[in-house]
């Protein structure tokens, strides 16, 4: 079992950066799959990015692909979701999620009910 807990989140101007960070508890943590999500006001939650345990492997949507870079450094229990470039459409509130399912064998990192641990959220509200 983890527990997930995030930070870093706040207000941004647009064209701005934010670094969230998803520490974890358990000894185990490099062998789980973490993801970020976010989810915006009256909108489904979304997927965001995700890493492989190993940190080998990253997945980034579509939308935020050339803005957002997600990291993971074990020896921390830590991942991280670096934000740049920030438009008012990033507002929300920034989930991150674990699970010890392997992407490579089972893929759908970009489901929410994938993931079976969930952190309380973070928010960033980026103004324009």
């Amino acid at each position: 079992q983890v527990q997930l807990v995030e930070s870093g989140g706040g207000l941004v101007q647009a064209g701005g950066s934010l670094r969230l960070s998803c520490a974890a508890s358990g000894r185990t943590f490099f062998r789980y799959t973490v993801g970020w999500f976010r989810q915006a006001p009256g909108k489904e939650r979304e997927f965001v990015a995700a890493v492989r345990g190993s940190g080998g492997i990253t997945y980034t949507a579509p939308s935020v692909k050339d803005r957002f870079t997600i990291s993971r450094d074990n020896a921390k229990n830590t991942v991280y979701l670096q934000m740049n470039s920030l438009k008012p459409e990033d507002t929300a509130v920034y989930y991150c999620a674990a699970d010890q399912k392997d992407p490579l064998s089972s893929g759908r990192y970009y489901y929410t009910g994938w993931y079976d641990y969930w952190g309380q959220g973070t928010q960033v509200t980026v103004s324009s």
